[in-house]
C-alpha cells in the first residue's frame, strides 16, 4: 500500500503536457473541495519546472488568489507564463484551470543565490516537539456523529505529523487569543531536491493558518454554521530547510472583519532559523439559524 507521503510526492509531480503546460491530479482528504495547499504546491511545482537548469535560481516568493472552488474528481491544468528572466530574478505566472474555468492564479518569483545583509526575528520560546504528545484521536462515538467528509478529515493518516504547543478542541472550541504555535514535519524522509521541499512547505502552509482567525470567537471549520474559504495566500522562502525535519509554525491573526479574517505565519527550523513566512486572508462566515 502506498504511504501518504509517497502519495503526496506523486501528487506534486505534475505531468508535463507541453513546455509550459502541466496536469495535476487531486486527492480527497476530507475537504468539500480541493485543498488549497494542494493547488499552491502544484502551482509552485509547475513554475519551478520552467526555470532553466543552466541558470539556477530558487523560488523566494509566491502570491496566489483562489477564485473558484476546485473539483476533487477532476484534474487541474496549470499554464505557466514565463513572464521574465532577468540577470538575477525570474518571474512566472501560473493559471490553474478546471472545466474550462480559471480557479486560481499565482505569481512566483525566483532569485539566484547572492551574498547580502541578513537578520531575522527570534523564534518564540516554546516546548520542543519531542516534549509534546501526539494529538489524541477523536473518540469513535463522537466521530460517528459528524458528517462523512469531516470524519474522513479527522480520521485519516495524513502525510504530515502535527504537534500543537497549545492544543484546542476544534469540535468544542473555547474562545482564545488569536495566535498558536504548531510543530510539523513529513511523516517519512524524502529526497534532497530543494524544489520538492519548497512544494511540500507550500502544501503544508495552508494547514492551521486561517483557522487562527476563529480563536477569539470560539468557532471552528467543523461547525455546521461556519463557512470558510481561502481568498489569497502569500509565501516567502528565506533560508534552506527540509520539510521532513521538524518546523515550527508560529501564527497570529491581527484582524477579522466584514466576513474576512487575516492570518500571518512564521516558520522556523529547530535551530531557530526563520525559513519562511506566510500570510492569508480568507472568508469566515457564521450563518444565522434559519429555524
Amino acid at each position: 500500500m502506498t504511504s501518504p507521503v509517497t502519495e503526496l510526492v506523486d501528487l506534486l509531480a505534475l505531468e508535463r503536457l507541453e513546455d509550459n503546460l502541466f496536469r495535476g491530479q487531486s486527492r480527497d482528504i476530507g475537504t468539500k473541495y480541493v485543498f488549497g495547499g494542494q493547488v499552491l504546491g502544484q502551482a509552485l511545482s509547475a513554475s519551478q519546472a520552467t526555470i532553466d537548469a543552466k541558470h539556477p535560481r530558487d523560488a523566494h516568493s509566491l502570491h496566489a488568489y483562489f477564485l473558484r472552488a476546485g473539483d476533487i474528481d477532476a484534474p487541474i491544468i496549470y499554464q505557466v507564463d514565463r513572464t521574465r528572466d532577468g540577470g538575477s530574478f525570474s518571474v512566472r505566472r501560473v493559471t490553474a484551470i478546471q472545466h474550462g474555468q480559471v480557479i486560481f492564479f499565482a505569481a512566483a518569483s525566483f532569485h539566484k543565490q547572492e551574498e547580502g545583509v541578513a537578520h531575522q526575528l527570534s523564534m518564540p520560546e516554546v516546548p520542543r516537539p519531542d516534549d509534546l504528545p501526539n494529538a489524541d484521536p477523536v473518540p469513535d462515538g463522537v466521530l460517528a456523529t459528524l458528517p462523512t467528509k469531516v470524519q474522513r478529515w479527522l480520521d485519516r493518516a495524513g502525510p504530515f505529523e502535527f504537534r500543537h504547543v497549545y492544543p484546542r478542541d476544534e469540535l468544542n472550541p473555547p474562545k482564545r487569543p488569536p495566535y498558536q504555535q504548531v510543530w510539523f514535519r513529513l511523516a517519512e524522509r524524502i529526497g534532497d531536491a530543494p524544489e520538492l521541499h519548497r512544494a511540500m512547505l507550500a502544501y503544508a502552509s495552508d494547514f492551521h493558518l486561517l483557522g487562527t482567525a476563529n480563536f477569539p470567537h470560539g468557532i471552528s471549520y467543523y461547525q455546521p454554521g461556519v463557512q470558510m474559504a481561502s481568498l489569497d495566500h502569500a509565501l516567502w522562502f528565506h533560508r534552506p530547510f527540509r520539510a521532513d525535519d521538524w518546523l515550527l509554525y508560529s501564527i497570529d491573526s491581527p484582524s477579522a472583519q466584514d466576513a474576512r479574517g487575516l492570518a500571518r505565519g512564521q516558520i522556523f527550523d529547530t535551530q531557530g532559523r526563520l525559513v519562511a513566512s506566510t500570510a492569508q486572508e480568507g472568508m469566515v462566515r457564521v450563518l444565522k439559524d434559519t429555524d
